[in-house]
Formats: structure tokens, C-alpha cells, sequence
């Protein structure tokens, strides 16, 4: 079992994150307007997953901000952000924050998706939420960069995201 750090203290995660080379496991995922999407909705596109626990941290805001200035302006990407937040949640951070180059994802109807992607809190005050982790996909689907922050409160390497991205068909 994978597991995390929050503030110094060890949070088990659900299973493990796909591995680079593997095909990206399907979600089905709830939009701000409240409709259902699928990985197959975002088909032809390269994908960065940026998974966190909630838009309303000030580490997953920054991070929600920097993709959205860093990533969503490249050709043929969409920059998911994937939490636990109800979709009206995300959609009032997004509109006050002027984010509008990430799409908030929302795990309302399904909570597979921290499962199917190993990043479920199972334990700590926050179980039920997931972990910080992100994946770059490329248009086919096949995980081309994966990181797990080791503790919650870290912003990913947005470096190593952009970099993959880059070099991902």
C-alpha cells in the first residue's frame, strides 16, 4: 500500500498510482454545469490530471493557478482538475480566481476514480479525500509522467509535469 505524508504524520492511500507506460484507467467524473464526462471525452487530446484534495487548500489553489497559466494554453491539452469539491464549489473558485484554462472536476457521482487511480485517503483527518499526485497522458491515453507528492501540503513539480507534456503525442 502507498502512502503520504500530512504534516509529518503517514496517510495510507488506496492502492497505487498507474505506472508510466500503462494505459490510463477510464473515470467518469461530474463537470461544474453538473454533466458526466469520461477520459473518452477529452479523445485526441494530451491530459495533465491534477489531482488534489480540495480547491479550497491554499497549496491546491496554487496549483490549480499555476497549470492553468503553464499548461492550458498548449495546443491540444486540456488540464483536468480532479477533488472531492462539489461542482459548484469548484466552479465559484474557478470564476473568482479567474481560472478558466482548467477544467474542475468533481468526484461527486463516482468515487471510483481514488481508487481506480490508487490516491484515496484511507486514514488522517482528511480520509475520503484524495492525495496530490499528477499524471500526464498522452492522446492515446498511455501515462507518460506520474508523481505522488510526498506530502499533502507540497505543490507537485511543475517542471517535470510540463516537460512530459511536451514530449508526449
Amino acid at each position: 500500500m502507498t502512502t503520504v505524508t500530512r504534516l509529518g504524520e503517514t496517510v495510507q492511500l488506496s492502492g497505487e498510482l498507474p505506472r508510466v507506460g500503462s494505459t490510463a484507467p477510464d473515470f467518469r467524473l461530474t463537470r461544474t454545469d453538473l454533466t458526466d464526462v469520461t477520459l473518452a471525452d477529452y479523445a485526441g487530446k494530451r491530459k495533465v490530471l491534477s489531482i488534489v484534495p480540495s480547491l479550497d487548500t491554499p497549496t491546491c489553489a496554487m496549483s490549480a493557478r499555476q497549470f492553468n497559466v503553464r499548461a492550458a494554453a498548449l495546443d491540444q491539452t486540456v488540464v483536468l482538475n480532479i477533488s472531492a469539491d462539489l461542482p459548484f464549489a469548484a466552479a465559484r473558485f474557478c470564476e473568482t480566481e479567474g481560472i478558466d484554462g482548467v477544467e474542475a472536476l468533481s468526484m461527486l457521482r463516482d468515487r471510483r476514480f481514488a481508487t481506480d487511480y490508487g490516491v484515496l485517503q484511507l486514514d488522517g483527518p482528511m480520509a475520503g479525500l484524495t492525495a496530490r499526485a499528477v499524471l500526464v497522458l498522452d492522446r492515446a491515453n498511455r501515462v507518460v509522467h506520474v508523481e505522488l507528492v510526498p506530502e499533502i501540503r507540497q505543490e507537485p513539480d511543475y517542471e517535470a509535469a510540463l516537460s512530459a507534456l511536451e514530449k508526449a503525442e
